[in-house]
Parts: C-alpha cells; structure tokens; sequence
C-alpha cells in the first residue's frame, strides 16, 4: 500500500481528548457498546497524541512514520474492505473483535480488527517524557500486586521481550490486582475477563529501524522514557 507517510501538521491533536476517546473504547468493549460515531463501518485513523518526532530518540520519527502511517493504516484499510457489505458493517470495532475471535474462518476480520484496535492503545501507552513516578493511586496498586513499582517494570520488560515473534507485552487488571500478560501476533485481552491497561508493542515493526534486534533496549527505553502512566491509572477507572 501507498500510504504517505505522516507529516507534523497531520499529527496535531488534542490530548485529552484522544486519551479519553481511547479509554472510552476500552470501557466500552467491557460493557459491550460503542457510540455510533466509532462504528467500524466509518472508521478513520485517528491521530497521533504527539508529533512525529516528539518520541526522538527513544522512537524515531522514521518509525513512527512507517509504523502508523503504513502498518496501522494498512490494517485499518484491510479492516474497511473486509466489512463492507457484510453483517460487520454496521459493528462496533470491539464487537467484530468478539464476534471473529478464534474462528478460523473469519481470522483476516480477526486480525485486522484487533490490530487496528491494538495499535490506537499503543499510541495512548506512550508520551513524551514518560516513564517516572506512577501517579500515586496506580503506584500503590503496582506495589499491591508485584511488591513495588520496580517489581512490575521488570516483570513487565521481562514478559515483553520474552515474547517468542510478534506479539504485545501488556499490564492489565484482573479481578481488582494488576498482572502482566503477553499476547502473540494480533492476540488482545479484549477476548478475556482481563481489562488492559497499557502495552508495549513488540512487533518487529515497532523498533527494528532504531534497534534492529535489540528488542530488550527498546523495551527498556520505553519504559523509562516514555510510557503513559497516567492512561493506564485512567483505564482502572
């Protein structure tokens, strides 16, 4: 696909309210609903939370351009065509991930849906100057479930990079604790009990431009650097 790739002024974006659309899109496959205006059938990309290049050097603005502007464009383009003119039309992104997962003959739905989905949460997993101190309400939680906040890094850096190909290292709330969880191509925990909180994208695609095989120094960068804190406390809800 010819997808250009993403210049700044395409990226501007209002925070807050991406951030709140987002976790809208996590409640909402808990509960079962999506407004109407995040139907599948009308889904567009969204934009970026930040510039192309506000994640330099932990992530290029090279990656990111070939990241979303090709790769999670490409799935949702793939996604578009699929429904069109069959009974996923008029679903919600989260409903045709439900609908699709683990049948064998819908995995091209399955895959594209989830990965569309996967990668806008990825997005909201990042900010520039991340990383740091957890905000007070998810630090004692982190310290609840893994004995401290350097506990659930590690654990989470460790499940990341021990994701044998592609897949996605993700926190997530189980029955009130916090747990860490991997999923392998476009596997999500939206087709679990299990509500995610954030995640780390370790694709090939997402680091091997700026690392090439070094996933664990990505992960770790990632984790110091940039991750969003703050989007997962507000996925607790």
């Amino acid at each position: 696909m010819n997808h250009a790739t993403p210049h700044n002024a395409d990226l501007s974006f209002d925070r807050r309210g991406f951030l709140l659309a987002t976790a809208g899109l996590v409640a909402s496959a808990m509960l079962g609903g999506l407004p109407r205006s995040a139907q599948a059938a009308s889904l567009t990309l969204p934009s970026l939370p930040f510039a192309d290049n506000a994640l330099d050097p932990v992530i290029s603005a090279n990656t990111l351009g070939f990241h979303y502007g090709k790769h999670h464009m490409g799935y949702l383009t793939n996604l578009n065509k699929l429904i069109a003119g069959t009974e996923f039309a008029d679903m919600p992104l989260e409903k045709i991930i439900l609908a699709t997962a683990g049948k064998a003959n819908k995995a091209a739905l399955f895959n594209n849906a989830a990965q569309t989905w996967n990668h806008s949460f990825y997005w909201n997993s990042l900010k520039p100057k991340g990383g740091g101190e957890p905000p007070l309400a998810l630090k004692q939680l982190m310290e609840s479930s893994f004995g401290s906040v350097d506990a659930c890094k590690k654990e989470l850096a460790s499940t990341a990079v021990g994701q044998f190909g592609s897949g996605w290292g993700w926190l997530v709330l189980d029955g009130g604790k916090l747990k860490v969880v991997k999923t392998g191509n476009a596997e999500t925990p939206l087709t679990s009990s299990m509500k995610p909180l954030l995640t780390i994208d370790v694709w090939e695609h997402a680091y091997y431009l700026d690392y090439q095989n070094r996933r664990a120094d990505y992960v770790n960068a990632v984790l110091d650097k940039l991750i969003n804190w703050e989007f997962a406390l507000q996925n607790v809800g």
